[in-house]
């Protein structure tokens, strides 16, 4: 049965390729983009392959934006914008820290709760939250990123059981490292500070990050969980990095410091 699904990050990376594969397969999607000239190119990148799609302006950060998608009724919400600032724990600068969080966990919150809401009171509804590998394990180097998206398990799985009730799903996808590009710049991002004060601890040890993997086998991911009525609650990719997670998860236990 065909959905009407809005997607927050629609512009690039994961959230564009499930907007257009959504697209492709009869779903009414719309597609929010965080600034104009986004919408516009992704307007006109949908017309120039004849698929129906709605995009609008939507920076989840945006009073404004948030109240116009509010005025929207959908089926699912997915809860997919999101920013990376790598760098050691002991080094982040609180503004690094504040902006990962405001967009990754207080913004997608303030998201999730506003349909939540609607969904209640209709009856029915899913809440699809971009969460990741890193919300389950450590990620040296990533502890801002990682800690904002161990808050979004923590949202997600107590929303899940308080909406049940409610007829309203929720549901989590938790990516890998996949060649989205996200990866590459979130880590390149503390270069922007790094060199401003006097560092006590190592720069994260530069590699080419070139394990990452084909982004499409998440986003067909991601469009099953989206698209379906019954799936699992969490769904992780690639299969190496769900034996990972639950390894790690099972050594924790016998962790000693």
């Amino acid at each position: 049965m065909s959905k009407r699904v809005l997607i927050t990050g629609a512009a690039s990376g994961f959230g564009r390729g499930v907007a257009f594969g959504l697209a492709r397969q009869g779903h009414e999607v719309i597609a929010g983009c965080q600034i104009w000239p986004q919408v516009w190119e992704m307007r006109h990148a949908a017309e120039s392959e004849g698929i129906q799609m709605t995009v609008i302006k939507l920076d989840v950060l945006n009073e404004i934006d948030r109240a116009h998608a509010f005025a929207l009724d959908i089926d699912v919400l997915f809860n997919n914008a999101g920013i990376m600032e790598s760098g050691p724990v002991v080094e982040l600068p609180m503004d690094v820290v504040r902006s990962v969080f405001e967009t990754n966990v207080f913004a997608a919150l303030m998201m999730a709760q506003g349909f939540a809401r609607k969904m209640v009171k209709q009856g029915r509804g899913k809440i699809v939250w971009t969460s990741s590998v890193a919300g389950l394990v450590k990620v040296p180097w990533d502890g801002a990123y990682a800690a904002s998206k161990h808050a979004v398990e923590g949202f997600c799985s107590a929303m899940r059981d308080e909406l049940e009730p409610y007829g309203v799903q929720v549901a989590t996808v938790n990516p890998g490292a996949y060649r989205t590009g996200f990866n590459d710049t979130g880590m390149e991002a503390m270069d922007q500070w790094w060199d401003q004060g006097e560092r006590v601890v190592a720069h994260w040890p530069k590699r080419p990050l070139d394990k990452q993997h084909d982004p499409q086998e998440m986003i067909d991911a991601m469009i099953e969980v989206i698209a379906s009525d019954h799936h699992a609650y969490r769904t992780v990719k690639p299969k190496a990095a769900e034996d990972m997670v639950k390894q790690e998860q099972s050594e924790i236990w016998k962790r000693q410091v």
